[in-house]
């Protein structure tokens, strides 16, 4: 059985709708804090913190849990500027009590959900995974500090883990049964569609003066089905005797702030007002990766390597949420 924390949240559900669909067994442990119990799709759930050891332990003697796929933290960039102690306190000791849980019943493999925000401003682009890491918000040190510790327990204690250092998640389940929902909401692509909707009067701008071709900030937009697939062949990579390591998880390609939301009147065919305003701290200018190893190694491919097919189901997912919660 395979234990993944944090799978209420968006990332982690749709990981486990691929690891059972690849034929897991999956125990889901998460406080709800962020993530939404309707989005859970196995019988098994435990609703506890990753900070609580006692119930860590209770959900390892209670489960015959084999392997970690470790989602469950804090992750906003802004946030973690504004309150570093919190993220510091979920994001290093709640991953701490995992892996001491883990030690004691003998659970040595773990894909950990780390970040691009690692590496800070970034020397070349596209990013590769031997770049210099400089985070430049709390919240990117707390990923680089969990990765330094799985290090030293696969030297210690014989772990093996896979780190998959993310771009930028978007996009939904295509069959719409779950999607990505975060109150409020912090990403991008949402944020905009939200506008598009109406649910915000403006889509707000954070810096029109970078060094990029139109002044905003440029990302690589990954969808979050491909990243959870990338996660199920990390397992089995591991599963299969590979190395500990860490991947990138990119397209390769960036896009601008501009161009995510004319992409996004394009889909909706509806007129999204701009408001601009000043970069907000720890936010770089591009972040692209470089997904060679992931496609090398773990035998990882993207399906979604265009913009727009991503924007419509995260589009599509927005309509469904609204819609239910206009009927209830």
């Amino acid at each position: 059985m395979i234990l993944v924390t944090g799978g209420a949240g968006y990332i982690g559900s749709h990981t486990v709708k691929e690891l059972l669909r690849a034929g897991y067994e999956v125990v889901v442990l998460d406080d709800l804090s962020s993530g939404h119990r309707e989005l859970v799709l196995t019988e098994h759930f435990v609703q506890a913190d990753v900070r609580d050891r006692k119930a860590l332990r209770a959900a390892f003697r209670r489960y015959p849990i084999r392997a970690v796929m470790h989602f469950a933290a804090l992750t906003s960039v802004p946030e973690s500027v504004a309150d570093p102690g919190r993220y510091y306190e979920v994001n290093l000791l709640g991953t701490l009590n995992l892996l001491e849980a883990m030690r004691e019943f003998g659970v040595k493999t773990i894909v950990f959900s780390s970040s691009a925000a690692v590496y800070g401003d970034p020397q070349k682009i596209p990013i590769p995974e031997d770049h210099p890491t400089r985070p430049k918000s709390p919240y990117g040190r707390t990923k680089l500090m969990v990765e330094e510790i799985l290090c030293d327990y696969a030297r210690a204690y014989g772990f093996s883990y896979v780190s998959l250092r993310y771009f930028n998640a978007a996009g939904s389940d295509p069959a719409g049964r779950i999607g990505e929902w975060h109150e409020p909401e912090r990403h991008l692509i949402p944020i905009v569609l939200e506008a598009a909707l109406g649910k915000r009067p403006y889509v707000e701008i954070f810096g029109t003066d970078y060094e990029t071709p139109d002044g905003t900030g440029v990302r690589d937009y990954i969808h979050v089905v491909d990243l959870a697939q990338a996660h199920v062949l990390a397992l089995r990579y591991l599963e299969a005797g590979g190395k500990s390591g860490i991947y990138n998880l990119g397209i390769g390609r960036g896009y601008s702030v501009r161009e995510v939301i004319e992409v996004c009147r394009k889909v909706t065919g509806r007129e999204i007002p701009v408001r601009e305003g000043p970069r907000r701290p720890g936010d770089p200018a591009v972040l692209v990766a470089d997904p060679t190893r992931a496609q090398e190694e773990l035998g990882w491919k993207p399906v979604y390597t265009a913009l727009e097919p991503l924007v419509e189901t995260a589009w599509r997912w927005l309509l469904r949420l609204s819609s239910r919660f206009s009927q209830s």
